[in-house]
This record gives structure tokens, sequence and C-alpha cells, in this order.
């Protein structure tokens, strides 16, 4: 959990920082290899890493898949869908509200909703639970976008275009540290397939 405000202030920039790198590589495998990295600097030696502390003495990196192309999507949001609303009561902010504002489709993968963070500051957030969900992946889902804590792989968005890659998806920090309630993935953000790419679990 959060050493101090400072600390978490530090996190979220270094983790700003490392989207900013990955939004203006020219190369998606380099930026992917430079993401894997600086997460895995972040996990091992900052103050506000999600891991336990027994499990960050014998921390050696995040079982992240190799890069694959495939998993890349640049796509348009379609923004003719009905109003939905969620409500996640989470173990440090309250009840978090996000609205639907859009489902992102991936051709040969399947759907996604996109939802925008109703409360101060706003943000879009992707998660996505595939069909390797409590076998090779989180049970409860990972995040793709998350751009309130800097979670944000580009794209046009004043055409309304979202870059999704999912190897670039991640862990909540649920996942690590049973303490925090993350919200999860809904049904909209589920997937059939199976989704090769991404962090798994040790």
């Amino acid at each position: 959990m959060t050493t101090s405000p400072l600390t978490l202030l530090d996190w979220r920039r270094r983790v700003f920082a490392l989207y900013a790198e990955v939004r203006t590589s020219a190369d998606p495998a380099e930026a992917h290899a430079r993401w894997r990295a600086g997460r895995d600097a972040l996990f091992a030696t900052h103050p506000d890493s999600p891991l336990l502390p027994a499990a960050r003495s014998s921390f050696t990196g995040l079982p992240v898949a190799a890069y694959d192309p495939a998993w890349r999507f640049e796509v348009e949001v379609d923004r003719d869908v009905e109003p939905a609303r969620l409500e996640v009561p989470t173990g440090t902010d309250g009840v978090v509200p996000f609205d639907r504002i859009g489902v992102a489709r991936l051709p040969g993968a399947g759907s996604l909703d996109v939802w925008w963070l109703g409360s101060y500051g706003g943000g879009v957030f992707v998660p996505v639970k595939d069909a390797s969900a409590g076998r090779g992946t989180y049970g409860g889902g990972r995040y793709l976008l998350d751009t309130v804590k800097g979670a944000d792989l580009g794209g046009e968005v004043g055409s309304g275009r979202l870059v999704l890659d999912l190897n670039f998806a991640y862990n909540p920090s649920c996942a690590y540290d049973p303490a925090w309630a993350c919200p999860l993935a809904p049904p909209g953000n589920v997937l059939d397939v199976e989704v090769p790419v991404g962090e798994g679990v040790a």
C-alpha cells in the first residue's frame, strides 16, 4: 500500500513518463521492452510497489509474454451505444463511478467497452478479461488503459481512435496485495478468446 502521498506522486510520475515513451516510440516491440524493464524496476525498488515484502525479496521480474504484433489494434471507438454506468467500491477511493462512452471492436478477438471515470480528473478505462483468466492470467482480468493513472497507449483521439495493444495488458494491484480493492472487468470487457500476451501470473 501507499507509503506517503509524495512517494505515490513519484510512482505516478514514473508511470506517466514510461507510457509517454511508449506512445512516442516508432517501434511497438521496442516500446514494449522499455515498458517491461521500467515496470520491473518500479516493482523491485519503489516504496509504492504493490508487491508484498516477502514477494519483493525474491522478485526477478514480472511474467510478461514476448511481444506479438498480431495483438496490437488501433481502432475507432463506436460511440453509438446505450448508456451504462458502473459504480465500483474500492478500498482507497470509496465508490468509483464509470460511464460507458463506446465500444472498441478488435478484429478476430471480440469487443471491449470503453469507460470514462466519472469522478475528479476523469480518464479512459479499459479492462480486459480473456479465456485465460484464472489459469495463465489473473482471474479478475487485467487492465489495458487507465489514463488517469498514466496507462495510455495513444491513438488519434480527435478522430475517435485508440491504440489497444494487448501486449501491454497488466495486472491490477489487487493481484499482488489483497489489501487493494480494484475495479475488475465487467461483462462487456470479457473476450471469449485466449489472449497469450501481456502480463500473466507467476
